[in-house]
């Protein structure tokens, strides 16, 4: 379980760990599966010899993947936010994660298959809700709140208001 980073997100699995990681890896730029470890001996979840860790990249940031069982799920406590830069990467990268077993929730969040959480978050969303002017911002933080994926065209017509 060591990692070369200083910091390195866990992302705990029920046995899925490099299942996850090679989807993260073929669906986000900049992702790869670094390392597979085996567990020495048998452990609560597994035997001796099965999949125990994956170092993996998402996006340039190191994770590893536990394998430690069913007694812990994700929740939305912790998300992956992408920023993504039209309307084509974000429906590729929605499309993607709700399309390989996840579901979708509201506001450009979404779920993959493990309960990983995730904004798809285009730029120009994170840029309206942040406009200095406060017509701006809320015309667009009020169109964001009517969607599930989101909908650039629309973003884009609520900061012109």
């Amino acid at each position: 379980m060591s990692s070369k980073h200083k910091n390195t997100i866990c992302l705990w699995y029920d046995g899925t760990a490099l299942e996850a990681a090679e989807f993260y890896a073929k669906t986000f730029p900049d992702s790869s599966v670094d390392a597979i470890h085996h567990a020495p001996g048998d452990f609560p979840s597994g035997k001796k010899g099965d999949v125990l860790t994956v170092e993996f990249t998402v996006m340039g940031i190191p994770c590893i993947g536990l394998n430690g069982g069913s007694a812990f799920k994700p929740d939305e406590a912790f998300s992956f936010q992408v920023a993504t830069e039209d309307q084509e990467e974000t429906d590729r990268l929605w499309n993607a994660i709700v399309g390989h077993g996840g579901q979708e929730s509201a506001c450009g969040w979404c779920k993959d298959k493990w309960g990983i959480s995730w904004q798809i978050t285009p730029r120009v969303l994170s840029e309206g809700v942040t406009d200095p002017d406060p017509a701006v911002a809320q015309r667009v933080f009020a169109a964001m709140m009517e969607m599930r994926k989101i909908d650039v065209a629309k973003i884009e017509a609520a900061r012109r208001g």
